[in-house]
């Protein structure tokens, strides 16, 4: 599944490096920033340190923007949804404005980058919307959260679209890119400034020690500082895994008859409905493509993923009789306890290692805003000069809801975990060899065995999370194996895409025919 931008750039580049080839990080090297992560988070810190005259190494495990950087829906804006309003219902009107105004940061800072360096974009209307009658409450505190920190948002009752619409909160002046090109051109950005940019290399742990190692599947690097910018922090400091909800959203794009109506739009109630009009990546002259996201769940916890995506797609022709799909993809992110996204010290880091994450899904915005933070401590600026949504998120209090969504995500933890031993148990092996596309979980020996075919080969891996040992659950949308405890996912030979693991599936003997 490839992702409407993905294709764009492949096509634009037919074949040529997305990103100049540079020398790698060599095991042994010392710099002065280590940044774990080629998404928007750690592209941001690595430039913004990068200007001031630090030298700074980017590892990444895959590739640039390869997960959720280069597989959102390209919005930028503040308005976000229902976001606001939630945040406003747990936290007070200082911290609410605080974290409107980190995300306006943020989105200044990808406005002012892309216009230097040539990242088209637009801007336009963003409607948070309801489908309902039902859903005009929520409007009303979406509107309140957003009018109270001084955003200039409109009400709307009524918009020629053909999509169940029952009222919206619009906000006008908001970005529309492509992130996967923004992306890009801020590696690109970066490797020409000298730069150190890795792919396809791990990072396995960090020792806080003077000065602190990198530990990676490559070896080790030496560093002042380090900053944690995947989705899922891949260190066990600060259990930020048990303090984040995981979720999982499925994307497609269509060629449709009709241009879409202008703006951005995303629904407040019922299933998610998030919408946009973008270039067709095959030609640039013909008209916009329409893309359209949502169905989330939360990882490894639904019967099918492939349902989830039908829905989307009928949903689609159904409001847009003659609609043509040219792409489908997904995405995953994490929406932190409290709501505010961390960014900061990791504990127990002896004040060298920093770490972002919990966006719940306005990566771009918030993400900016996070590396924009972290920049700015660690170049060491005083805090009566930091930028004040800092200091005031900065010392932001627990409130006892955020304490009540993290108790209710880990005691739901708690029973997948055991939930999923037991359903494994009762599912021995041996079990017919899985259909084209399909994967089964079977006890061997006490061993959960996860079994699947995909392309023809039909592979048995170890099908325990080598996170924290959840019993995985069978993708059958992407064919992959997904942990319900924490968000880890991994391919059907086991190697791991994404999640707070590090480590793969340990393979075991091919089947032949039955396991």
């Amino acid at each position: 599944m490839t992702s409407i931008w993905k294709a764009a750039a492949t096509g634009e580049f037919e074949g040529r490096p997305l990103v100049p080839p540079e020398r790698g990080a060599v095991p042994g090297d010392r710099y002065d920033v280590v940044v774990v992560g080629a998404g928007i988070t750690g592209l941001t810190a690595a430039l913004e340190l990068q200007r001031a005259g630090r030298s700074v190494a980017v590892i990444e495990a895959r590739d640039v923007a390869a997960l959720a950087t280069g597989g959102n829906t390209g919005k930028a804006s503040v308005l976000q949804g229902k976001r606001l309003s939630m945040i406003r219902r747990s936290h007070s009107a200082r911290v609410t404005r605080a974290y409107i105004e980190a995300n306006l940061d943020g989105q200044r800072w990808i406005e002012q980058f892309s216009r230097e360096h040539g990242v088209p974009f637009s801007f336009e209307t963003d409607y948070s919307y309801a489908q309902e009658q039902g859903g005009l409450r929520t409007l009303d505190d979406v509107f309140q959260a957003a009018f109270e920190a001084g955003l200039p948002v409109e009400r709307v009752e009524r918009m020629p679209v053909p999509f169940p619409f029952a009222g919206a909160v619009a906000l006008p002046g908001q970005l529309a890119l492509d992130p996967y090109r923004l992306a890009l051109e801020m590696a690109r950005e970066f490797v020409r400034n000298g730069g150190v940019l890795t792919t396809g290399v791990r990072v396995t742990g960090v020792r806080a020690s003077d000065p602190a190692v990198v530990e990676t599947d490559n070896g080790e690097l030496l560093t002042d500082d380090v900053v944690i910018t995947t989705a899922a922090p891949v260190l066990y400091r600060g259990l930020y895994f048990a303090k984040t909800r995981h979720s999982r959203s499925y994307l497609a794009s269509f060629r449709v008859e009709d241009p879409p109506t202008p703006g951005l739009f995303i629904s407040v109630d019922g299933r998610t409905r998030s919408l946009r009009a973008a270039p067709d990546p095959e030609s640039p002259d013909a008209p916009q493509q329409l893309i359209v996201g949502g169905n989330e769940h939360p990882v490894g916890r639904v019967d099918s993923a492939a349902a989830r995506v039908e829905d989307l797609l009928e949903w689609t022709k159904r409001y847009f009789p003659g609609a043509e799909l040219t792409h489908r993809w997904s995405a995953q992110d994490y929406e932190s306890a409290n709501l505010v996204p961390f960014a900061g010290r990791m504990p127990r880091g002896r004040g060298r290692v920093w770490v972002a994450t919990g966006y719940a899904k306005w990566g771009l915005t918030n993400g900016a805003a996070a590396a924009l933070r972290i920049s700015a401590e660690i170049l060491g600026e005083p805090r009566p000069e930091q930028r004040p949504w800092i200091r005031t998120l900065a010392t932001r209090v627990t409130m006892p809801s955020d304490v009540g969504r993290g108790i209710a995500e880990n005691a739901t933890v708690g029973r997948e975990l055991v939930a999923g031993w037991v359903r494994a148990e009762l599912h021995r092996a041996p079990v017919p060899k899985p259909a084209e596309g399909q994967g089964v979980v079977a006890s061997r020996g006490g061993v959960p065995i996860g079994v699947s075919t995909v392309d023809g080969t039909t592979r048995a891996v170890r099908a325990v999370c080598t996170h924290l040992g959840g019993v995985l659950c069978w993708n059958d949308a992407e064919a992959t194996w997904d942990c319900p405890l924490h968000g880890s996912r991994f391919e059907a030979s086991g190697r791991l895409i994404e999640g707070p693991a590090f480590r793969d599936l340990e393979a075991t003997e091919r089947p032949d025919g039955a396991v």
